[in-house]
């Protein structure tokens, strides 16, 4: 048995989630990426509250209506998985995630302030994506290692190098959004903001995601077959 450090602990949980599906090393396919992102139940899970915030607001301009929406639909989905007796924590954590976006609208009277506790979480991880890099720990380069069950990922150039360029990549996707959303928020474009939003988040994910394995695959795939 594993001893129980907390790079092993990582692993397993990433293992059990969707991350399991995209180790590196190993050839990316469409069908594992797709089981990253949660198959199709996950894709609409992530996808229509906000469609549904954005096709409310821009039929209606009503605050109320317009954050009630994705809540109503999140609460849907957590039925659905009631009734069909499977993991109901996603859609649970989604839910939550809704209702205090939508506390906050509903708080300041501004429908913008929808996205405020996305600006946060976007900023929490510039910040810590940006440490992992200047104390030399890229945070990606320790998830991919975990994965990988390589704890060693450090000690050798390419993996190391790697790490810190995906990580970087990621870095610039969560800045990006500030850049891009920020000033639609703070100009009122309600509507297009929740458009960027939506094409900022899972598609822009999913690209993401397959970008990092396919640098993963060249460094581990080609150790594997040096190791061969």
């Amino acid at each position: 048995m594993a001893d129980p450090t907390p790079h092993n602990s990582v692993a397993r949980a990433m293992r059990n989630g969707g991350f399991g599906s995209v180790t590196p090393g190993e050839a990316p396919t469409l069908q594992a990426l797709w089981a990253a992102i949660g198959h199709t139940r996950g894709l609409v899970e992530a996808l229509a509250p906000g469609m549904g915030f954005l096709v409310t607001y821009t039929l209606t301009q009503e605050l109320v209506l317009s954050v009630a929406a994705p809540i109503a639909l999140a609460v849907i989905f957590i039925a659905a998985r009631a009734l069909q007796k499977t993991a109901m924590m996603p859609a649970i954590a989604g839910l939550v995630g809704i209702a205090a976006s939508a506390g906050v609208a509903l708080w300041s009277g501004r429908p913008e302030d929808n996205f405020v506790l996305g600006f946060g979480v976007n900023a929490l991880w510039v910040v810590v994506l940006s440490v992992s890099l200047v104390v030399g720990r890229p945070l990606v380069g320790f998830l991919a290692g975990a994965l990988a069950g390589d704890p060693q990922w450090r000690s050798r150039p390419g993996t190391r190098r790697i790490g810190a360029v995906a990580t970087g990549l990621w870095l610039v996707v969560f800045g990006l959004r500030l850049i891009v959303q920020v000033p639609l928020y703070l100009a009122g474009s309600v509507s297009a903001l929740a458009a960027a939003k939506l094409i900022m988040g899972v598609p822009l994910y999913a690209a993401l995601l397959w970008v990092t394995w396919l640098l993963y695959r060249a460094v581990y795939g080609t150790n594997r077959a040096t190791a061969e």
